[in-house]
């Protein structure tokens, strides 16, 4: 048998397989991208308008023969998952938001179980939460029989209302978590203080927040530690889901390992590459899982983060311009623009109006907006209201009657218009919609 020529050094491509000069490697892809994925690929992202049907075909055809030729002249991607691009992806954001630690993972959620997990938080601890926002903020607390607490939001904002967490907080509150809801930035300065006073981690819900500030500081990272989604219906999206946490405390030195499964690479056990090892938290030590984010949707964020600041400013001109508008109809309370201090993402237009002054709670303005085809949906409803908590034992009339403003803003106030890239004709009719619906009510 011909002994076989020595093969170039090449870099290990995963922390399991070694190719370095190994004649016989182990590749870390096991079966590789091919052509037909990537069509596949670019057949769902750039599915064909029905009255171009017959010409998207043949310009389709002409893309494949030459994505054959591309791959003739290539080499599949030697990592999928956790390689250079989430590296490079953590690094940017890192260097965007300002801060010392950003770990890509797959979702806000995972973000959030694994803030949890840095905090301490325990059966028994509570939590508190604003009433208004999406069951995954609390998810993690539920799952392991932590206490949650909602507390009321701010009449204008939706926000959570500190002066309702400040009543609210017990021995027991090891966390509160902020939620800036539609992108709007939370009062973060009485939040951070009443934290301090109290010794209580804040979490930072930015699920809406990436690119916003308050005080000149980003959103998510004010508090201890801060997430962010990427989800398709966020500002920018990492193929569809994605998540960032965020932190400058030095718990976020252990983020690469709490996002997959406890591995520690800077230690060995015998005859074996790696240890796996528990994380210290702010009281105690904790089990992780695998919250790993793959190299394609790190690609995709890292495009989309380069035109964020572009993509912020068109929803602000949009949201300026209902704004502008709302504010001379007696009866609408607008969106507020922001200021030096809070500056929005603007993900979402929170639309209020006043029931006594327009003769009609905001119910009846949803179904005059769906009737002319104005799509609007209240963001979120107040997490009392879920089975959930009832079948977990919360005394749910108790916590409503403890939250009589988010009570009323849902049942009679408000709903979140859209800001997509619509054009100028979209948004000027969604505008006048409005206002035609405000003043049919009135007239009633």
């Amino acid at each position: 048998m011909r002994k076989p020529k020595k093969s170039k050094k090449k870099a290990a491509v995963d922390f399991r397989y070694d190719t370095g000069n190994a004649y016989v490697s182990w590749a870390a892809v096991g079966e590789n991208i091919m052509g037909q994925e990537a069509e596949e690929i670019i057949r769902f992202l750039y599915q064909p308008a029905k009255e171009n049907e017959k010409k998207y075909q043949r310009q389709f055809r002409q893309v494949v023969q030459e994505l054959d030729k591309l791959i003739q002249l290539s080499r599949p991607a030697g990592k999928l998952t956790l390689g250079s691009k989430v590296r490079q992806l953590e690094e940017k954001v890192a260097k965007y938001l300002k801060v010392k630690y950003a770990c890509f993972m797959t979702n806000a959620t995972s973000c959030f179980e694994v803030a949890y997990k840095f905090a301490g938080l325990k059966a028994g601890d509570e939590v508190i939460a604003p009433a208004i926002t999406f069951i995954s903020t609390i998810s993690y607390p539920l799952t392991i029989g932590a206490k949650v607490v909602l507390a009321d939001v701010d009449r204008q904002t939706l926000n959570i209302d500190p002066q309702d967490v400040a009543r609210k907080i017990t021995p027991r509150t090891k966390v509160i978590i902020p939620v800036h809801l539609g992108g709007y930035p939370a009062d973060m300065a009485s939040i951070m203080r009443l934290a301090r006073q109290h010794n209580i981690t804040v979490i930072e819900d930015g699920a809406h927040g990436f690119g916003g500030q308050y005080a000149g500081k980003k959103l998510g990272t004010i508090g201890h530690f801060g997430a962010y989604s990427f989800h398709e219906v966020k500002n920018i999206t990492a193929m569809g889901e994605g998540g960032m946490l965020v932190s400058n405390t030095a718990y976020g030195k252990d983020f690469a390992k709490a996002r997959f499964v406890g591995l520690d690479m800077s230690r060995k056990i015998p005859n074996w590459l790696y240890d796996v090892c528990t994380l210290k938290s702010k009281d105690g030590c904790f089990a992780t899982g695998n919250y790993s984010a793959t190299e394609v949707q790190a690609l995709c964020l890292i495009s989309q983060i380069n035109r964020l600041e572009k993509i912020i400013a068109q929803r602000r001109k949009a949201t300026t311009y209902l704004t502008r508008r709302f504010e001379k109809v007696e009866g609408i309370i607008p969106q507020k623009l922001g200021d030096k201090k809070h500056k929005s993402t603007y993900h979402l237009y929170l639309l209020q109006i006043d029931p006594e002054k327009v003769g009609g709670d905001i119910q009846l303005l949803k179904k005059k907006l769906a009737a002319k085809g104005v799509v609007q949906i209240p963001h979120f409803a107040p997490l009392y209201k879920f089975s959930i908590m009832r079948q977990l034992g919360y005394d749910t009339k108790a916590i409503e009657r403890g939250c009589p403003v988010a009570e009323e803003a849902f049942n009679r106030r408000f709903t979140h218009l859209p800001l997509y890239n619509f054009n100028d004709e979209q948004i000027s009719y969604m505008a006048q919609a409005v206002i035609e619906a405000v003043e049919e009510m009135k007239r009633r």
